[in-house]
Formats: structure tokens, C-alpha cells, sequence
């Protein structure tokens, strides 16, 4: 079901930033989780992805050892933190959530059944 939006970010020291989702009628625990990045005329792009069955995670090459997926379970909340960002980053990124396999996000470009609203993300030179 869908996430409550607007993701919310919080800054922390140097350049790190950590965007929240947060469920209040539904478990993340019972879905699998995705954070995407979208731009206007560009489809949506899978940034990473957690599963629920093993907590399985997958990244995007571009983000590998800069951003990391967590799912809270006692405040009922996922995050994405995000780390050593770059100018490139810019974009909004949503939080998903799906009772199906992320997989097929990943290889065959389907997408989750829902959303968060987004929330922009511009990182400046």
C-alpha cells in the first residue's frame, strides 16, 4: 500500500542525508522496499532495493558504497542514507513498496505498485 509522502529528509554533518518514508495503516515489514530517482521525461530508475524475506538488498552501480536501504521496523519507516553525494545525484527520489520479487525492477524495468510522493534531492558543485 502507499507510503506516506512527502519523504523527509535530514541533514547531517559534512554531506550526508538520510530520506524517510513512513507507513501508517500497512507493515513495510510485509512488503519489499525501493528507493527510485526520477526526473521529468526520464523513467523512473531503481536506486536500491531491500527484500523481506531475507533483508536483501541491491544497489545501483552509481550509488555502491555511497547509499544504503534500511528498513526500521519499530517505528515502521525505511530510509535511504545518503552519503559523499554528487552534483549527479540531483534528482527526486521516491520510496516504493510491492508485495512482488524487486527483481523484475531491476531487469525488466517494471515498477512497484506503490509510491511516496517524492521529495527533491539537488546536490550543488
Amino acid at each position: 500500500v502507499q507510503p506516506v509522502e512527502p519523504a523527509v529528509g535530514s541533514v547531517q554533518p559534512r554531506w550526508s542525508l538520510i530520506l524517510s518514508c513512513a507507513a501508517t495503516s500497512f507493515s513495510f515489514n510485509d512488503f519489499n522496499i525501493g528507493w527510485f530517482r526520477h526526473a521529468p521525461g526520464r523513467e523512473r530508475e531503481p536506486v536500491s532495493c531491500m527484500a523481506t524475506s531475507d533483508g536483501g538488498t541491491w544497489s545501483a552501480d552509481w550509488v555502491k558504497g555511497r547509499f544504503t536501504i534500511a528498513r526500521d521496523s519499530a517505528k515502521n519507516m525505511i530510509h535511504l542514507q545518503m552519503n559523499n553525494r554528487e552534483p549527479d545525484d540531483t534528482d527526486v527520489y521516491c520510496c516504493a513498496d510491492d508485495q512482488l520479487d524487486y527483481s523484475p525492477w531491476i531487469v525488466a524495468g517494471s515498477t512497484p505498485d506503490y509510491w511516496g510522493q517524492g521529495t527533491q534531492v539537488t546536490v550543488s558543485a
